[in-house]
């Protein structure tokens, strides 16, 4: 019952315009890992990551599907979860960080499987800022 309630409340956000900033459909490739301050450096082998693509953009969050929720034994949602998002502009790749806000699985009738995962953008360096600023204009 409480998937259904959420899966209502996104809807009705989505219907209702309860966003704080005005969200451009866009398609966009990604490549997404877990936040784990250290863990790359020190000669260590990279994070594990996983590829997908946007469904929309704006300047303060950004929706993302990906074929699964997890990556290792780590949830991509929930608990306050830091991901680092490898975007790829028409103009470049910017790097964001970003917090889970929600998730939910991809709708039935969509051809792609996976899950759709709300995150609000919590860092960004100002020139990666400047360009998605300019690809939403």
């Amino acid at each position: 019952m409480s998937e259904f309630l959420r899966t209502l409340v996104g809807r009705l956000r989505e219907y209702a315009g309860d966003r704080r900033a005005p969200r451009r459909r866009a398609s966009l490739p990604f490549t997404l890992s877990l936040h784990e301050p250290g863990k790359k450096a020190n000669g260590q082998r990279p994070l594990p990551t996983l590829s997908g693509f946007t469904l929309d953009v704006s300047a303060t969050g950004l929706a993302l599907v990906v074929p699964a929720i997890r990556i290792g034994g780590h949830y991509l949602a929930g608990g306050d979860r830091t991901l680092e998002v490898e975007l790829e502009l028409p103009s470049g790749s910017i790097h964001i960080r970003a917090t889970s806000i929600r998730y939910e699985p991809v709708d039935e009738d969509r051809i792609e499987e996976g899950y759709m995962i709300g995150v609000s953008i919590t860092e960004m360096s100002a020139s990666d800022r400047e360009r998605l600023k300019s690809y939403l204009k």
